[in-house]
């Protein structure tokens, strides 16, 4: 039987191969195929010990040194900085680049601040208030030049760059 063995949580699927994911709470995920064996995927486990520790290490790490979370008036607050705020700044590179969104929408998403829908409506995150004016800039101009170049690719810089030439700079301020 295994010597030690963290405890993980089990996610079989119609998967092919055997993956090991830690994640923000510190939670060990093994995401398996349907069929695998259990006693595999424990020597799984236990061939990635190392791994597995200094990877829960630095979430720990990494969870220690995180801000506090927002509180619900924190929010609120940069919310409504948002709805001042972003509106114009829509409007203004909108005109300056010649295209229309479809709509507008402040979110609390974590993960992006700006996002572009096939649709041409823009979301932002109420958090993208934290960052200084030339990052909010950014974003915006960056989820416009979605309307017109829908990936990332070369074309979509190219466009970027011609109207912030500055934006790798810009990048930088985002936190």
């Amino acid at each position: 039987m295994l010597s030690f063995m963290k405890p993980y949580e089990l996610i079989r699927s119609r998967r092919k191969t055997l993956a090991l994911e830690i994640t923000a709470d510190c939670r060990v995920l093994v995401r398996a195929p349907l069929r695998l064996p259990k006693e595999r995927i424990d020597a799984f486990v236990e061939n990635h010990a190392a791994w597995i520790e200094t990877h829960l290490e630095r979430q720990r790490q990494k969870a220690a040194s995180a801000p506090p979370a927002p509180t619900p008036e924190e929010i609120a607050a940069l919310k409504a900085k948002a709805r001042s705020v972003l509106p114009g700044k829509v409007a203004y590179w909108s005109e300056k680049m010649g295209v229309a969104p479809t709509g507008l929408k402040i979110t609390t998403a974590r993960k992006r601040y700006g996002s572009c829908s096939g649709r041409n409506s823009l979301c932002f995150s109420c958090f993208l208030m934290r960052c200084p004016e030339e990052a909010v800039e950014l974003v915006v101009v960056h989820e416009l030049c979605h309307i017109r170049e829908k990936n990332h690719g070369p074309r979509f810089y190219a466009l970027l760059e011609q109207y912030l030439p500055d934006y790798k700079e810009r990048k930088k301020l985002l936190r």
